[in-house]
């Protein structure tokens, strides 16, 4: 029988496989080319060809092992030789993996952007002839969980917060055969160069004070400096807890839930410059100019039954929400509110909404922490100041 002896090398091998049809022809030729790399590596390691009787040899010939390897043009199916010795491993697998690791790589992050799992397994089967289970996608991601731990994990020892904003939205996980609603817990920090940073990720049963002075204390844990100004809506709990874990930061209310909250006591048929009028008290850029139409309102209209309650809310709400009125006035637009934060909501919903409910916890901190992962990257890469301030001023 007549020997084939192939000559090629890496770069030739990779052309070739971009350049293959996924068909049988083209998966015959590339598992010929890697049965003789690999043969010839074995005749190289034992320093002896085959039946040849010399000084130099260093083992023997120990036959043959089947391997799958997968490629882009699909599953290849190898004879790896053995040597007696046990040492001998081919480096064609370290050489020519890039393909499916690139493969494994698009797969995690076709999940982690909103494709199911179902639709991932489609997706690959079109592109390489190639079936996965939608199980194998799911632990496929599970290596993300170290990488997603160190970095909600990590310190904040060398970075200066003087402002954060926070904000939960919630999730339904199963938990035990049961299925729960969780509160994720986020927050945004924007450091004293004006670059804004997702600091924190916490997952709980719960919205109460315990819950999130655990989520404070998480991040004073990592070494969080106390910030200047907390941002956030008024539930409860989290305005108790951050008079408690950060004494000295100043609480600013969210204007955007502030607003929605006077409006909800707004009879349905009143007339439209009443809304404006409340609007344009919070477009103000002085505290002072702000505080006069907030009086000049409620003189207006507190006599009125229908606004009474309105105006009640108006001015018990009113100083915290009008703090960041005493910042510069450039910063001011974005530090009124958690929009910021909502938009990010919105990127963890969309992921939610292919989901629905989440296996486990540490299914919901896994996607949605590379999610957040990402986004952080992104800003952090863009290199664009958030806020443009001197913070000796603040």
């Amino acid at each position: 029988m007549t020997q084939l002896n192939i000559t090629i090398d890496s770069d030739q091998i990779q052309t070739l496989i971009g350049q293959c049809a996924a068909n049988e022809l083209a998966k015959d030729i590339l598992t010929l080319v890697f049965n003789q790399i690999m043969e010839q590596q074995r005749t190289d390691y034992i320093n002896a060809d085959e039946y040849e009787r010399c000084d130099s040899r260093k083992t023997s010939r120990n036959g043959y092992y089947d391997r799958d390897f997968t490629t882009r043009v699909g599953r290849l199916e190898l004879r790896v030789p053995r040597t007696r010795d046990g040492e001998f491993s081919p480096t064609i697998f370290e050489q020519y993996q890039r393909s499916e690791k690139a493969l494994l790589i698009t797969m995690m992050e076709m999940f982690i952007q909103g494709v199911s799992t179902r639709k991932v397994s489609k997706a690959v089967e079109a592109l390489c002839g190639e079936t996965v289970s939608k199980s194998f996608v799911s632990n496929l991601t599970k290596q993300l969980d170290p990488i997603v731990e160190q970095w909600r994990y990590r310190s904040l020892e060398n970075t200066n917060y003087p402002f954060l904003i926070t904000d939960v939205l919630y999730l339904k996980v199963r938990d035990a055969e049961r299925v729960v609603s969780m509160s994720c817990h986020i927050a945004i920090g924007v450091s004293d160069t004006g670059s804004r940073e997702i600091i924190g990720l916490y997952l709980s049963k719960s919205e109460t004070r315990n819950t999130w002075t655990e989520f404070f204390d998480y991040l004073k844990q990592r070494d969080l400096i106390c910030p200047k100004y907390v941002i956030s809506d008024a539930h409860k709990g989290l305005v108790q807890a951050i008079r408690q874990c950060f004494l000295g930061a100043t609480w600013q209310r969210c204007q955007a839930h502030f607003l929605r909250n006077i409006f909800d006591n707004m009879p349905k048929k009143i007339e439209r410059h009443v809304k404006d009028e409340i609007k344009a008290i919070f477009q103000m850029t002085n505290a002072n100019s702000a505080r006069e139409l907030k009086n000049i309102f409620i003189n207006k209209y507190e006599s009125n039954p229908k606004l009474h309650k309105v105006c009640q809310t108006l001015d018990d709400g009113f100083e915290d929400a009008i703090q960041v009125l005493h910042l510069p006035e450039n910063i001011q637009r974005r530090l009124k509110t958690t929009n910021c934060l909502e938009r990010l909501n919105e990127e963890i919903r969309r992921r939610e909404r292919v989901i629905r409910i989440f296996p486990n916890q540490d299914s919901a901190i896994r996607i949605i922490g590379s999610l957040l992962m990402d986004k952080n990257e992104e800003w952090l890469s863009a290199n664009k100041k958030y806020l443009d301030f001197d913070p000796t001023v603040i």
